[in-house]
């Protein structure tokens, strides 16, 4: 499709060139307000090899918004555009601005009926997003172009439209630009228009845009500013125009300033309109109270010309000393990083998806969400608004492939300014946007310092941060950022800036504990670093999403939108995978990289949503000491009180059901604690001996705006005695047995309730963080998934059998010892010794492994759950007693890997119609049952490639590596890994 000439030339590989004819960003919404038509639907289409190839004849339909690189139709041009996935790199060696030769650009096409009675109005076209480069015409001419694929482009269009006709809209989008330099994000490359498109009209007498200012007074009253921008189209404006507000809950309308400030230039009418509110709600992510504001523009006639509405909230937010402050208190920062994602659509998402993403985040004790990296739709922030999620507002600025070239870069200094300048424009009445971003990841130059000189002029309302600023020196003064907000910073290295004496600011980690596969080691320690540490105030989990494509393995290609039954419970249907890098044929890519976030591609929470949200709990727990008959109660929030919860006492002890008790929770402000007594009828049901676990089941006790009544947001738990007896007490056994035990020539045990006989077991299947840390090509030279097992010798001893094996590695031989003692009652006690050499000096487990006699599928067991822990992430799993199919145990992340693992497990049984095998251990362990081996999930790309195995494999640990965040971050720490030395454990097995 050769350019019109009225375009600039090649504007796509014209970086100085970030818009032609693209009317200024605002903040005055016209998605549902105002004369407005809709043009979100089926548009004729063509994907063209390059933005100079020619229409052919034949059209072919998608849908806007819309990716092409998900949606099915006809390719007349053979482009075949599918989803690429890269981390850092470009898909295209070339540097910055040079392009690819194929250069897939779609063109759009559709007619609009425009109503007579638009004539004389101003009429605009809004057109979402579009990636990178848009180019619109209408009737055959050309009316702007815009770069930037994350933010709206408008073009007025009244001189081009025909009013009460039928008029052809025609968008062009090409999908590689200059833009794409700054568009490398960790995330799959798509082309399309991704958010919704319309066109609306106005008087020509309008609001061009609207800054609403509320912050907070002494006392409780809140001080509101608006101004307003009016502009009109026949250039001077009229003599006597005026504006008026209302604000909901104040009868008196607000009040203008005087005249002489209503005009700033002949062409330019500046108003503004002010008002103090006493006993105001203030707005925080735990109270989000917000005020309905109405803003209406009159002609010197007095009606009204146009009107702009929004819901507005007040608070303050300011940088004081190494604290960031909301209304005046530190909060801390539980934050989530956020890409637009759908495993259908790509890049496309609705409100709906919107709102379930935030109500998500809220229900698992997230405060804050930063948009990586780039700005979402403007309903995004609508719903942080409303639900109470405070945002870093991130523009569209990322560099990766270029880290540090294009920040310096004169030709891209427009392209930052502008980016930057667009974003705070259109979303600076939001009151859930505490800070600004300038980007992420594009190095630190002269151009971000352009971008934050800007925004410093423009907004003194909010501070802004940049990570990029930090990498000279975290206690820099450098302009570009009011935050240290570094990625994946180890424990030890936070905690030393802040003691260091030279911190200035406060410490926000902007990611950190990288989600992907098994992952969020240490997030407890983080937290407990977080809390005790002036200097430190949170930080934002990288990332919320799985970014895993549906794709159906018939052709190929993205299952796409519509598609019906396609996953359920985090798992892709028969005939389908979840596609990551690579999947589509597309060269470089950086494979699973993409799945690594806390839900899985169909928001399927993943255990470390379970661990955060214990972690984030608004109530805590404290045992004063052990037999105490009372437990302190502490309101963990910042501004609220605890009336809008309430709570269950549950009594968890190892071989009882749970007792439950209602709970009356204390009337605590925020931060205040009070000592509250044990129910007396929990007291007296506990059982004469045994640990004995209480937990707090802590409640909404009225329907929520993100949770409806009765959801459960937390679960503390303390202990209020601990274990005294012995094994054997424990498992019921008694005198040894004068049967002996039964063992073939190679020292197996023989158990009809056993498949396969216990052996000791070296290795798991690599996490993601093993593979991308050096864990799993260490653990692959020592060869310790295949350890050749060589018996020493077997000793008999009346009822007792000692049977001696080594295990041969590359880097030493482990032996390893098994006493074996039958007891009364068919009881086998298996006391263990593994002899670990000093060249093993980082394992993933030490312990047995086994398999379970055919058909035994139920799994119970007394420990940490329901769900996945692991001895570094254990939080989210309160003790007590929980039963599941065994299927239901694994979780399926995106790649196979070690998964379902039980922390803490006291004792486990498997069965089925009541036969089965009940396992009893001597301390807490670390236990999987699973219908995989390792072996399986280690050769598995995806899950489609896994079938499960008729029996259960078990493993019982005497130590288990944590899981860690090595593939982004810090590997998982000391205390959490397995090292040499003599390891000794003990079990006991009996028949059911």
């Amino acid at each position: 499709m050769p350019p019109s000439p009225a375009l600039p030339p090649r504007l796509w590989d014209a970086p100085e060139i970030t818009g032609w004819r693209r009317l200024p960003l605002h903040a005055v919404s016209r998605r549902d307000q105002g004369d407005r038509i809709g043009l979100d639907g089926s548009w004729r289409f063509q994907l063209l090899p390059g933005p100079e190839c020619g229409l052919a004849d034949r059209w072919s339909r998608v849908e806007v918004p819309g990716c092409w690189t998900v949606q099915d139709f006809d390719d007349v041009h053979g482009v075949g555009d599918l989803p690429h996935y890269t981390n850092i790199p470009m898909p295209w060696p070339e540097p910055p601005p040079h392009l690819p030769a194929v250069n897939p650009t779609g063109v759009y096409e559709r007619e609009v009926d425009i109503p007579a009675g638009w004539v004389g109005r101003r009429i605009v076209l809004h057109v979402g997003a579009a990636e990178s480069v848009l180019i619109a015409e209408v009737n055959g001419e050309p009316v702007g172009a815009g770069k930037d694929a994350h933010l709206a482009s408008e073009f007025d269009v009244s001189g081009a439209v025909r009013a009460g006709e039928s008029n052809t809209v025609r968008l062009t989008v090409v999908k590689w630009s200059d833009a794409s330099y700054v568009e490398d994000q960790d995330q799959w490359w798509h082309g399309g228009i991704t958010r919704s498109v319309f066109l609306y009209a106005t008087d020509p007498l309008y609001l061009a845009d609207v800054r609403v200012t509320a912050g907070l007074e002494a006392g409780s009253a809140g001080r509101l500013r608006v101004d307003a921008d009016v502009r009109y189209t026949g250039g001077v404006l009229p003599e006597g125009w005026h504006i008026s507000g209302s604000l909901e809950g104040r009868e008196e309308p607000l009040v203008t300033e005087p005249a002489g400030q209503h005009r700033a230039a002949g062409w330019q009418g500046v108003a503004t309109l002010t008002a103090t509110v006493p006993d105001v709600r203030a707005w925080s992510a735990e109270t989000p109270d917000l005020y309905a504001l109405t803003v209406r523009l009159h002609r010197p006639d007095g009606t009204v010309a146009d009107e702009a509405r929004c819901r507005t909230g007040f608070r303050t937010v300011e940088v004081r000393g190494r604290d960031l402050l909301i209304n005046g208190e530190r909060v801390f920062i539980r934050g989530v990083n956020r890409h637009d994602f759908h495993p259908l659509t790509g890049r496309v998402v609705s409100e709906d998806d919107m709102r379930a993403d935030l109500v998500i985040m809220k229900r698992f004790g997230f405060n804050a969400v930063r948009t990586s990296h780039y700005p979402g739709d403007p309903a995004l922030l609508d719903l942080a608004d409303e639900l109470g999620l405070y945002v870093v507002d991130e523009a569209d600025i990322e560099s990766h492939g270029h880290y540090d070239e294009i920040a310096h870069e004169p030709g891209y200094r427009a392209a930052f300014v502008e980016r930057v300048a667009r974003m705070v424009t259109r979303d600076k009445n939001h009151p859930s946007v505490i800070v600004w971003s300038l980007g992420n990841e594009s190095g630190y130059g002269p151009n971000h310092d352009a971008a934050a000189g800007w925004l410093r002029r423009y907004d003194r309302t909010r501070p802004l941060q940049y990570e990029g600023a930090i990498h000279t020196g975290w206690s820099q003064t450098w302009t570009a950022t009011d935050i240290v907000c570094p990625m994946y910073s180890a424990i030890d290295t936070i905690i030393e800036h802040t003691t260091s004496g030279e911190q200035t600011k406060p410490l926000i980690l902007s990611e950190y504990s990288h989600a992907m596969g098994n992952s969020n080691g240490s997030l407890a320690d983080y937290w407990a670093a977080f809390e005790s540490t002036p200097g430190l105030q949170g930080g934002f989990m990288w990332e919320f999403w799985d970014h895993g494509i549906l794709q159906r393995l018939s052709d190929g290609r993205p299952a796409g939108p519509g598609t019906v039954g396609g996953y359920t419970a985090g798992v892709a249907a028969p005939g389908h995978r979840w596609a990551y890098g690579g999947d589509f044929g597309d060269t470089p890519n950086d494979g699973a990289f993409c799945a690594d976030g806390l839900v899985l591609p169909d928001r399927t929470p993943k255990p470390g949503m379970d661990e955060h949200r214990e972690l984030a709990a608004p109530v805590r727990l404290r045992l004063p000491d052990y037999g105490a008959r009372e437990v302190l109660v502490r309101n963990h929030q910042h501004f609220r009180d605890l009336s809008w919860l309430t709570g269950e006492w549950r009594l968890e002890t190892p071989g009882s059901a749970v007792v439950l008790a209602p709970a009356d929770l204390p009337p605590l402000g925020p931060g205040e604690s009070t000592a509250v007594p044990v129910p007396p009828d929990l007291l007296a049901r506990m059982p004469e001996t045994g640990e004995v676990w209480l937990t707090l089941s802590v409640r909404t006790a009225d329907d929520e705006a993100w949770a409806p009544r009765g959801t459960e947001l937390c679960a503390p738990q303390v202990r209020l005695r601990c274990e005294t007896r012995g094994l054997l007490a424990r498992a019921g056994a008694r005198e040894p047995d004068m049967a002996p035990v039964c063992v073939d020539d190679q020292g197996f045990v023989v158990h009809p309730r056993l498949a396969a006989p216990p052996v000791l077991s070296l290795w798991r299947a690599p996490t993601d963080n093993d593979r991308l840390g050096e864990p799993a090509d260490r653990w692959a030279e020592q060869g310790l998934a295949t350890a050749a097992r060589s018996l020493t010798n077997i000793k008999r001893d009346g009822e007792r059998v000692v049977v001696r094996a080594e295990y041969a590695t590359a880097a030493g031989v482990v032996v390893h010892e098994q006493a074996l003692t039958a007891l009364a009652g068919g009881v086998l006690l298996v006391e263990e010794m593994a002899v670990v050499p000093e060249g093993l000096d980082d394992l993933p487990r030490v312990g047995t492994v086994f398999t379970a006699a055919e058909g035994l599928d139920q799994a119970e067991w007394f420990g940490h759950g329901p769900g996945e822990t692991y001895p570094d992430r254990y939080a989210g799993g309160p003790v007590g007693r929980y039963g599941a199919p065994v299927r239901e145990l694994f979780t399926p992340y995106l790649r196979p890997q070690e998964s379902g693992g039980r922390h803490g497990v006291r004792w486990f049984s498997l069965h089925d119609a009541g036969v089965g095998l009940i396992v009893h251990l001597d301390e807490p362990r670390q236990v999987s049952l699973t219908r995989f081996t390792a072996a399986d999930l280690a050769v598995a790309e995806h899950h489609d490639e896994l079938t499960a195995r008729p029996c259960v494999t078990v493993h019982l640990d005497a130590a288990h590596r944590g899981v860690g965040t090595a593939s982004c971050g810090p590997d998982t720490l000391p205390a959490y890994r397995v090292g040499p030395g003599t390891h000794r454990w003990s079990w006991t097995l009996n028949a059911m």
